[in-house]
């Protein structure tokens, strides 16, 4: 039975951009209370539904493999605080992650928080956790229904039984214990006016401290920026216990500062807050490069930066002047420096060298000891381990090969794979392979792609799912997801690039493809598109565009800037909007890569490429899915809404179908149930191979149908 969209009302609203009238005729979408709102959504998934429910033995096909490809147990690195060791754990099918501990790393786990047991619908999840140095307590944070809003709670390690307290309004940032464990940091905002809590602009964050057993009315500030409220603030505790180190920035600005208190030199912090809050201090603060703080080694601290060294490097900063410094790992020639981990007596740095990673030992002066031998392509996770460990703990997962836990001897550098998850496939049969694609400015960027092992690239024609991000400095490394191997399974190809706006390569990768240079992330996907083509690999009726939030951006971009180079695109939670943005939640922090249209110079760059402006009446547009959910609090849904509204306008009742489906009770990602992801990643897939023509199942009706 064929559903169609509702048409959308219009409302008359035009603003005024510095001189230029620019129109918004479904503002209206942006009230997320309004009941109107509620009752469109409600058409728009029963038309999605009908649509998707066509080819209902294809839809539950793929629910079915689905399911079977997720139903394999993962778990975390352990990392281990006093005598217990924890890590998070999943045995399949749990809708939340369960936080376990253990009296040793491959010990009988015993569950410590198990969210599912916290909501009928499992939509309340485990956002933080952070464990006393004694390993005795743990501060842990829980959110609902996919918000980035969290609640902290504490919880004895022994009993499992929580004090009363509840901490509300946290957002963007951990908890961290002073060292006797009476007491932990935490960043919060001001109580949202009612009825904003999904829309209001999160400005003027803070660090508090919490004394356990208290209510919250009795935290204490401990540090904030009346003067400057677009500062978000990360606190940490050095693992010596010495040091309590505050890094703020401005949102995804890829500078920050760091603020210092040391603990050594305070009575009680938890008995006297207010001498915590005296004792902090500015270190690094000119906001002059990126400064992530690794540990403390007496008087100095361990430093990542890009100060000069646009792959970055590893300094010793003086606490007391911060102009001594002294490098420790130099940059290299070739990679970017990831992350590094202080185990031991050891730096242990991961590196990325084209988009994967590499693994480098060095002792504490920065002399190298060697690289560690790592299983293949694919990526390093984070590494856990304290001062006191000679062994580290790490993941390592790939396209094709979901994450093992591998321990590391910090000593000799042998690496020992310790478990494996048991699976539903045989990634035997897959392959991964990386290709330079030249782009629009002759710049060669790179992309993986992923395939059976067993099909003939040359043979052409095959459907080809183009996944990307490009912005904020994140890099794309190998990464393992159930519906991409769902997709490879039954004969497509998966196209991951390295576009630019990315940090695969550094300060200038991001700089060439952020704020007036945006449009070259776009101009870069679709140089891989075209080149996918050339190879005769694929056509373009065959070719699918996708991505999440910056990622939706980039579909909706390539979606309305080149309709005619792809059979199918799926933007997901996308920035869609870029006039409006920065005026709800936290988009402000985006104006970093993208610029805002407060500023007339900036306009011009964003109705360049706002996917939402770029509509064009009478485009024969390819079958589109706009998915969101209807409590993010991150890219709030109107941007999905308005986008699907207008798309749905403007295309030809031949062209399309423009389609809209909106998860209930789900937010950006994180904390989705298990579950949802199972029935929305099906649905996906399902709009993917019946739009590609790709769906070999008898019930199969036409892509406009």
């Amino acid at each position: 039975m064929r559903h169609d969209p509702p048409t959308t009302p219009t409302v008359d609203v035009v603003d005024d951009y510095h001189g230029t009238p620019i129109a918004d005729p479904y503002r209206w979408l942006e009230d997320l209370d309004d009941a109107a709102v509620a009752a469109w959504v409600a058409e728009q998934n029963r038309a999605s539904e009908a649509w998707l429910d066509q080819t209902p033995s294809l839809r539950q096909d793929l629910v079915t493999r689905m399911r079977e490809l997720i139903d394999w147990p993962r778990r975390s690195a352990p990392s281990r605080r006093g005598a217990r060791w924890l890590w998070l754990a999943n045995d399949g099918l749990q809708d939340q992650d369960v936080l376990v501990t253990a009296d040793a790393p491959d010990g009988e786990p015993r569950p410590l928080v198990d969210p599912n047991a916290l909501s009928e619908d499992g939509t309340v999840a485990l956002a933080g956790a952070s464990v006393s140095h004694d390993g005795e307590r743990l501060a842990y944070a829980l959110s609902s229904a996919g918000s980035d809003w969290m609640t902290w709670h504490v919880r004895e390690g022994a009993t499992g039984e929580d004090h009363p307290e509840a901490l509300s309004w946290a957002k963007f940032s951990g908890a961290a214990w002073l060292p006797d464990g009476e007491a932990f940091c935490y960043g919060r905002f001001a109580a949202p006016a009612e009825g904003e809590e999904h829309e209001a602009a999160n400005q003027g964050h803070q660090i508090w401290l919490h004394r356990v057993g208290t209510p919250q009315t009795d935290d204490v500030l401990v540090h904030h920026a009346p003067n400057d409220p677009r500062l978000v603030f990360s606190p940490q505790v050095t693992d010596d216990g010495r040091w309590l180190v505050l890094t703020g920035s401005r949102g995804t600005e890829r500078v920050n500062g760091v603020w210092l208190a040391d603990l050594a030199g305070l009575d009680d912090p938890a008995q006297h807050p207010e001498e915590l809050a005296a004792a902090v201090r500015p270190l690094l603060a000119d906001f002059d490069a990126l400064w992530g703080v690794v540990d403390s080694e007496g008087e100095e601290l361990l430093v990542v930066t890009d100060l000069e060294a646009e792959r970055r490097r590893v300094l010793a900063v003086d606490t007391a002047d911060p102009a001594r410094r002294r490098e420790l790992v130099a940059q290299d020639p070739v990679d970017t420096l990831a992350d590094v981990a202080r185990v031991g007596d050891r730096l242990l740095v991961r590196w990325l060298h084209h988009a994967r990673s590499r693994l480098t030992r060095h002792r504490l002066d920065g002399s190298p000891e060697g690289e560690v031998a790592l299983p293949g392509l694919g990526t390093v996770g984070a590494i856990s381990g304290t001062r006191e460990d000679r062994q580290a703990h790490l993941t390592f997962a790939g396209f094709t090969q979901p994450a093992s836990l591998h321990r590391l001897d910090v000593d000799t550098g042998e690496r020992t794979e310790v478990w494996r998850p048991a699976l539903a496939f045989d990634p035997e049969r897959l392959t991964t392979e990386q290709v330079g694609v030249p782009s629009t400015d002759g710049t060669t960027v790179p992309a993986f792609v992923v395939r059976r092992g067993d099909l003939d690239l040359e043979a052409g024609d095959h459907p080809t799912l183009v996944w990307g991000y490009g912005g904020f400095m994140v890099p794309v490394t190998p990464m393992f997801s159930a519906w991409w191997l769902a997709w490879v399974e039954r004969g497509g190809v998966l196209v991951v690039p390295s576009l630019r706006g990315g940090g695969e390569y550094g300060t200038a990768w991001h700089h060439q493809g952020k704020r007036e240079h945006k449009q070259q992330v776009f101009d870069d996907a679709i140089a891989v598109i075209d080149w996918l083509v050339a190879q005769g690999w694929t056509r373009y009726p065959r070719v699918a565009i996708t991505g999440r939030s910056n990622g939706g951006l980039l579909a909706g971009a390539v979606l309305t800037q080149a309709p005619e180079r792809l059979g199918a695109a799926l933007p997901e939670v996308g920035v869609l909007d870029m006039l409006r943005f920065h005026r709800f939640t936290i988009g402000w922090a985006w104006a970093s890569d993208y610029g805002t249209s407060e500023d007339p110079e900036e306009l011009r760059w964003l109705l360049g490429y706002s996917p939402l402006h770029a509509v064009s009446p009478g485009t024969p547009y390819p079958p589109t899915l706009v998915m969101t959910g209807d409590t993010d609090d991150r890219v709030v849904p109107a941007h999905s809404y308005k986008f699907a509204a207008a798309l749905q306008a403007a295309t030809p009742a031949q062209a399309g179908p423009i389609l809209l489906r909106v998860e209930t009770r789900a937010g950006h990602g994180a904390g989705k149930p298990t579950s949802v992801v199972i029935e929305e990643r099906a649905d996906a897939l399902t709009f993917l191979l019946r739009a590609l023509g790709a769906a070999p199942d008898a019930e199969e009706a036409s892509p406009g149908a």
